[in-house]
């Protein structure tokens, strides 16, 4: 596949020699489409037929050099499969990733609607990156932790986490069990394995690597599975952690989720421009994929194969998940001000919803029919969990979340002054 930005970069470069300038200038990278524009990918490369060959999964990591560069593919547009990479699951199985793909898209547009009506403070959309959240989730034990970001909801649908506590942690209310000590959608569920996110995504990274070294040295066979967005990788937590990922052959796997865009800033701030995301692995010495983000089942093979290797000694895994943000970054952005608004329709690896429908109705095991019933249900079933979890307040009215629980579990020891401050509310609120 060859990037857009590189075409780019190439054209400015071969001008600048014609007009015989020997200055030095400052580059400043600039998306190809701006708010207006028509925006048109038919310079990438959208591989049809095959995928790069799926070799040993304790292979040396030099092994795995073309698949940075490359893209790991399993269904065709037209809902066949083909290649190395194809994963041996049941329907069944890929019927759950559709399930979980339409319920996580489900909540993300209820929740979305019911920030702009003022019944929370923020939230942050996955639409159109589902697959590779629902297809890691379903490849991985429910033992092993996830580093998640911001954009991980369907990890925790498919782990059976409670939507009702998502919610009430969106809503930051009575049934909120952080107590609204967090920011909307940085959800925190030990018990499903979910590390507590971060607003600040590189700190994640150097966590989870940390959290496998310690696995592997208890002779654990849990693994780490760290995401980060290909934004952070520009920031030192990323190349701190790759560093110590293949130094001390931590058992984890290391997710760059590639949608494109880094809050209002595409991914050309990060060095998107040049090589691939994927491809600052192998100068760690690290195993390299790279992943159609909208496939389900190549995320699920890619990540399947990464977690063997894992388990079995052999070091850790880094895979670029190629996909695109189709909303905004979050309820406070707008990315129609920077980008132009057809852009993700005409995004040319199509969504992993429909994708993933139309395999299973070539199979024969999924229908039209059966697929609008599965949307309604879904629909229904965040409708009803959501009023449930509003009945226990909510930001517009009352959040009902006892307000002395601001000095509680902050700290280990209570402190002497959040005592005093303590005292002075009672006293106040008395």
């Amino acid at each position: 596949m060859v990037s857009e930005f590189r075409i780019r970069t190439e054209t400015e470069s071969n001008m600048a020699k014609q007009s015989g300038s020997n200055k030095s200038r400052l580059y400043v990278p600039e998306p190809p489409f701006r708010p207006g524009d028509t925006p048109d990918y038919s310079h990438i490369s959208v591989p049809a037929a095959h995928s790069p060959v799926r070799p040993d999964p304790l292979c040396d990591a030099d092994e795995t050099r073309d698949h940075a560069t490359s893209l790991i593919r399993v269904m065709r547009f037209n809902g066949e499969t083909q290649g190395d990479w194809v994963p041996g699951i049941s329907p069944e199985i890929k019927r759950t990733a559709l399930r979980d793909i339409a319920l996580t898209r489900a909540m993300d547009e209820r929740m979305f609607t019911m920030q702009r009506q003022g019944k929370m403070s923020f939230y942050m959309k996955s639409t159109g990156e589902e697959a590779v959240s629902v297809g890691h989730s379903l490849a991985l034990q429910d033992t092993d932790m996830i580093f998640p970001t911001y954009r991980q909801q369907g990890i925790l649908i498919n782990r059976g986490a409670s939507m009702k506590e998502m919610m009430c942690q969106c809503l930051s209310n009575s049934g909120d069990p952080l107590d609204g000590k967090s920011i909307p959608v940085l959800y925190s569920f030990k018990k499903h394995g979910f590390f507590s996110i971060s607003g600040n995504l590189g700190t994640q990274l150097i966590q989870g690597v940390g959290w496998a070294m310690a696995s592997a040295y208890k002779n654990s066979d849990e693994i780490a599975s760290v995401f980060t967005g290909e934004g952070a990788t520009a920031e030192g937590d990323f190349h701190y952690a790759l560093n110590f990922a293949s130094t001390y052959r931590a058992p984890c796997i290391i997710n760059v989720v590639n949608n494109q865009w880094a809050i209002s800033s595409f991914q050309g701030i990060a060095a998107g421009e040049g090589e691939t995301f994927a491809a600052r692995g192998t100068g760690y010495g690290l195993a390299t994929l790279r992943v159609d983000g909208n496939d389900v089942l190549a995320v699920y093979a890619a990540t399947e194969w990464a977690a063997e290797r894992a388990r079995r000694g052999g070091g850790a895994t880094l895979i670029e998940h190629f996909t695109y943000r189709k909303s905004g970054h979050s309820t406070s952005d707008d990315p129609s001000k920077y980008r132009p608004e057809s852009e993700p329709d005409v995004w040319p690896f199509g969504d992993p919803l429909e994708r993933l429908k139309t395999h299973l109705i070539l199979i024969g095991e999924w229908d039209e029919e059966r697929h609008v019933e599965l949307l309604e249900s879904c629909k229904k079933q965040v409708r009803e969990t959501y009023k449930s979890a509003e009945a226990m307040g909510n930001l517009s009215g009352e959040t009902r979340v006892n307000d002395f629980t601001m000095f509680e579990q902050v700290y280990e020891h209570a402190l002497p002054h959040l005592d005093e401050q303590k005292r002075m509310f009672a006293q106040e609120r008395d």
